[in-house]
């Protein structure tokens, strides 16, 4: 029996391993369309590969899957997160978990993933084939299985040959991407960290929250990120230009009001601009109090009168912005879209349109937010197809025997 998987990623290479360790006698051959595997593994995480998530801090799934979120929650029954750890560790990878449940490698380097996919590959005999761009089925005609692992297909040309053989299609778009915004005083606080925001889409009920990094373009950072994979088919429908509204306290407006009035009282005879209640970095400070005040920022705590609170309250919880386009974040970038999941069996990931034929990793539509999800969904939907086949080889072992 063969087996032949299109694509050299993260899921190609862990479905590969899996069919050979569950089917020896299996003969599994990867084509890759680049002259490089793993490349995409490689850069991930600055170079550390965030290769899965604790989930400690996920209590529903589309919190950290917008899209894919019910079949995934169905999947997890045959391989989690959990499952995933123990995986990686049994075979020589040893992994530590951050305080914002991150997972990577102890070694701190992507390397540790790679060298662990080929070393297995290497032992378990896997073929592997650069350069080889496969968009038809002719091409691996004498084959008894094929899985799809392409990954993302920003502009849907590698998409088209599967949309041919009746596949349905979910157009796909970027996600997790930074926002450029137009704003010369913003910029000139590039590389400044807000430790905890909450970024939203006025008139919506998209918002995230996390850490917030301004860029000489505009912000980046998780929550950045996160929002931009929530409202991803709704920042592309309006060409990424969107109203964009940031909480620099993650405190509502009564609380903020009630503090600044206390200010008011306690440090009254300080400069406004000098004295920060709200722990936020002295630059980001002074620029928020001229945004609220203009003419007025330079006056002290008891000069603070009703229409200069209100206008900081406003500032500090609902600070305006305007979203005048996207910039690639290549270190995390994903695309939302692909096969729709209406096309595959949601048990097997069959394809329902062709006989043999599965899918897994990213060139479903399922996709996740930053830290870890989306390698999570290609561990779990390449085992998936792996149990997949080997059931099916099985069940028709027994039919035949009887």
């Amino acid at each position: 029996m063969r087996t032949a998987i299109i694509g050299g990623g993260a899921a190609g290479f862990f479905l590969a391993v899996n069919l050979k360790e569950m089917m020896p006698e299996m003969d599994v051959t990867i084509f890759e369309r680049s002259h490089r595997v793993l490349s995409k593994v490689e850069i991930s995480g600055g170079g550390r590969c965030n290769c899965t998530n604790s989930f400690a801090r996920v209590s529903d799934l589309s919190q950290v899957y917008p899209r894919g979120h019910r079949l995934m929650k169905r999947l997890f029954n045959v391989f989690d997160y959990e499952d995933a750890y123990q995986w990686f560790e049994h075979r020589g990878v040893a992994l530590v978990t951050q305080d914002d449940e991150c997972v990577f490698p102890q070694a701190q380097d992507s390397r540790a993933i790679i060298d662990c996919f080929l070393s297995l590959a290497r032992r378990h005999h896997v073929e592997i084939l650069t350069g080889e761009k496969v968009q038809s089925l002719d091409a691996v005609s004498d084959y008894n299985f094929v899985a799809v692992t392409t990954g993302g297909s920003p502009k849907g040309e590698g998409l088209r040959w599967l949309a041919d053989l009746g596949h349905e299609l979910e157009p796909p778009v970027p996600s997790l991407f930074t926002f450029s915004i137009d704003d010369a005083r913003l910029h000139d606080m590039q590389g400044l960290v807000v430790s905890d925001v909450t970024a939203h889409i006025p008139g919506t009920k998209l918002r995230a929250d996390g850490p917030l990094l301004i860029t000489h373009w505009g912000m980046s950072g998780p929550a950045i990120l996160r929002l931009s994979s929530y409202a991803a088919r709704l920042l592309a429908d309006n060409n990424y230009q969107a109203p964009l509204s940031i909480n620099w306290t993650q405190q509502n407006e009564a609380e903020v009001q009630a503090a600044l009035y206390e200010l008011a009282v306690r440090q009254s005879q300080k400069l406004l601009a000098t004295y920060n209640p709200f722990g936020l970095q002295q630059r980001l400070w002074n620029y928020l109090v001229d945004k609220a005040l203009i003419t007025r920022a330079a006056i002290r705590c008891q000069e603070l009168n009703k229409k200069d609170v209100n206008r900081l309250v406003n500032v500090l919880t609902n600070d305006s912005y305007q979203i005048v386009g996207r910039a690639a974040f290549k270190d995390e970038f994903v695309t939302c879209g692909g096969v729709s999941l209406k096309a595959v069996n949601p048990t097997t990931l069959e394809s329902r349109h062709v006989p043999h034929m599965y899918f897994a990793g990213e060139v479903l539509d399922i996709d996740g937010v930053t830290g870890g999800f989306n390698f999570q969904a290609a561990w779990t939907t390449a085992y998936v197809v792996a149990c997949s086949i080997r059931s099916f080889l099985t069940n028709n072992i027994n039919i035949n025997a009887s």
